[in-house]
């Protein structure tokens, strides 16, 4: 083969040893999982083909990096309150000590300081890869890091996070499927308490939303943006219930917002589910404990945080991937949500 002048990939090596690319990967950083046997026979094909793997690929084994990045452009306050990223990270930390590795987590102000960060960890040598989070649309990360040639792999749309192997979750989808369910309840009048609209996948739920009230003839549905916390979800919750046109249902962009908003609509004496039906996102402890308890687009955040790190070692070991969608969040039917009033 490599007498065709084509350059010899890992794809190459495992189809001759008769074994899939993460075998290969395993064999060449000394993981468990392969037998010695089958090592050894990796190791001759590679040596028969004239392959070996990059540097990069080789960063935590033959390097001694065994750190792992993420920075989070949120507020400090509000990463200790929202369940997700403590769930999201809590999957990475799994995975990643599995293999013996470290998470450097920092939190910083703008993208800006976001990129500058990243280039001094990687040409410092502290960092293997990163995880890239919350994309916004035209990204300035994407090029940014790109130029850098971090390995990294990006949580969010394909769309938005250009040449990076993206984990996703279809939030498009689940966004119509919550909206087809209030209705379905007879719900005409479906508000929604989302998360700042320059996020990618808040842009995305906003287009979804508006998008399948259109489509099922319902009332022009209000959307409010918000900074994700407890204080902007009451906020907004009071600004849609004192409007003359109040809906009788609300969709949350997460859980904080939504128990925030189940306690304004006591305090406005409002019943839920009653006079009001609530729906959250993520499916947090908080939805199972709050009364009462709260109907959510569920998914696995811990699941995610875990296929997030498996797909940057995969990276980083030199497997191609294109990325991975997990599994879209799906309905969990709770105490909050009831037919609409009068039906």
């Amino acid at each position: 083969m490599s007498g065709t002048g084509e350059r010899v990939t890992i794809k190459d090596v495992a189809a001759r040893a008769g074994v899939s690319k993460g075998a290969v990967s395993l064999a060449f950083n000394h993981k468990p999982g392969v037998s010695e046997a089958t090592r050894e026979r990796i190791f001759a094909v590679a040596r028969e083909l004239g392959w070996a793997p990059s540097a990069t690929a080789r960063s935590l084994s033959s390097q001694r990096v065994d750190i792992v990045g993420l920075a989070l452009c949120r507020p400090a306050r509000l990463l200790g309150l929202e369940p997700f990223y403590m769930d999201f990270i809590s999957g990475i930390e799994s995975v990643l000590a599995e293999r013996s590795c470290s998470l450097l987590l920092r939190l910083v102000r703008d993208l800006d300081e976001e990129i500058a960060l990243y280039q001094e960890w990687w040409r410092g040598r502290m960092i293997a890869g990163a995880i890239l989070v919350d994309f916004r649309e035209d990204d300035p990360r994407v090029p940014a890091l790109h130029r850098l040639g971090m390995p990294a792999v990006a949580v969010g749309h394909p769309r938005l996070t250009g040449t990076f192997p993206a984990v996703w979750t279809d939030d498009a989808s689940a966004t119509a499927e919550a909206v087809r369910y209030l209705a379905a309840l007879g719900h005409r009048r479906i508000a929604r308490v989302g998360g700042p609209a320059d996020l990618g996948h808040s842009a995305i739920r906003t287009r979804a939303f508006a998008d399948t009230v259109r489509e099922l003839g319902l009332e022009e549905a209000r959307q409010i943006a918000t900074g994700f916390d407890e204080k902007e979800g009451a906020r907004a919750t009071r600004t849609l219930l004192l409007a003359a046109d109040r809906p009788t249902a609300i969709v949350y962009d997460n859980d904080i917002m939504a128990v925030a908003g189940a306690g304004v609509a006591a305090e406005m004496g409002f019943t839920v589910p009653d006079d009001l039906s609530l729906l959250a996102w993520d499916d947090s402890q908080l939805c199972r404990i709050t009364h009462p308890t709260l109907s959510a687009m569920s998914h696995d955040v811990h699941h995610f945080g875990a296929e997030v790190a498996r797909v940057l070692f995969d990276v980083l070991n030199g497997v191609h991937t294109g990325g991975h969608q997990v599994p879209t969040p799906s309905l969990t039917p709770r105490g909050s949500t009831a037919p609409a009033p009068g039906v």
